[in-house]
């Protein structure tokens, strides 16, 4: 037997090969109710407006690894962020609403979620890779990102030159293209399950440095804290974009996708979403 949480713009990330299950009182009275055994007769495949084809009549699903802020987060007992708001707007198109359930992050790159009927969609600030490209679609990018490094300031360290002449333990997420880039450069890092885990690997010691995406250090360096004991070094441009995954032929879904994020950008809602959970725009953005 299975059980599920769902409920619209929420949701919940693991490492393990069933979704996880973390209602709260908070998740309840957000609207969020459990599912167990057997479907009711209301659920099943349907089809959203323009003919799209959903995994669940009502409902645009959407697989993510929590947490992953500023992307996707709980808060207040419902799962927000940047990628929320912006599948929020597929949804709204489809006239369905959105429901997201935690999976492994590693699932994303296999796709198995979407095969498997489980997911429609794979939103989990994923970078667009050919390696990716092979077991899933890819919708038009939506977010530029570039990696970077935090360190303890006790550590001394400000580059990745530095881990290495001092001899200071890396760490990194596991599955992410930081990961990858980390073991280019010649580095075996300590891997986390997640960015919250990273960083408390991080605050506890269990590693002097990591490399994480921008955004997430960013967001983590707000705190008054944080920025006290901990220091950006150098920014790393990979060349990454993210962007949501959809099962390899779902055309009329990708194009939808394709289509909210394009629109956003064309009436500014985009640049309203970005600020709102993310910062700042990028220099010569408006």
């Amino acid at each position: 037997m299975e059980v599920t949480v769902f409920g619209t713009a929420s949701g919940h990330r693991t490492h393990r090969s069933s979704f996880r299950v973390r209602a709260t009182a908070g998740a309840v009275a957000a609207g969020m109710f459990l599912a167990v055994g057997c479907a009711s007769s209301d659920e099943g495949p349907g089809e959203a407006a323009g003919g799209v084809p959903v995994v669940e009549k009502g409902k645009l699903t959407t697989c993510t690894h929590l947490p992953y802020p500023p992307f996707q987060f709980e808060q207040g007992g419902k799962v927000v962020g940047f990628d929320v708001a912006l599948v929020d707007l597929v949804a709204k198109n489809l006239k369905v609403e959105q429901k997201i359930l935690d999976t492994p992050f590693e699932n994303f790159k296999t796709g198995a979620f979407l095969n498997s009927g489980e997911c429609d969609l794979a939103a989990a600030g994923m970078t667009i890779t050919d390696e990716r490209k092979k077991n899933v679609d890819f919708s038009v990018p939506y977010f530029d990102a570039t990696q970077a490094l935090l360190a303890t300031k006790k550590s001394g360290v400000t580059t990745l030159a530095d881990v290495k002449s001092k001899k200071k333990k890396l760490g990194a997420q596991a599955e992410t293209t930081g990961e990858s880039y980390a073991k280019a450069q010649g580095f075996d890092p300590v891997a986390f399950e997640s960015s919250d885990a990273v960083l408390n690997g991080l605050r506890t010691g269990q590693v002097d440095a990591v490399v994480i995406d921008y955004p997430v250090v960013q967001g983590w360096l707000k705190d008054k804290a944080n920025a006290a004991e901990f220091a950006l070094g150098q920014n790393i441009e990979t060349g990454e974009q993210y962007g949501f995954s959809v099962k390899k032929g779902n055309d009329k879904l990708r194009a939808a996708i394709d289509k909210a994020i394009e629109d956003a950008r064309a009436d500014g809602t985009y640049d309203k979403l970005y600020k709102q959970w993310i910062g700042p725009l990028p220099k010569g953005q408006s």
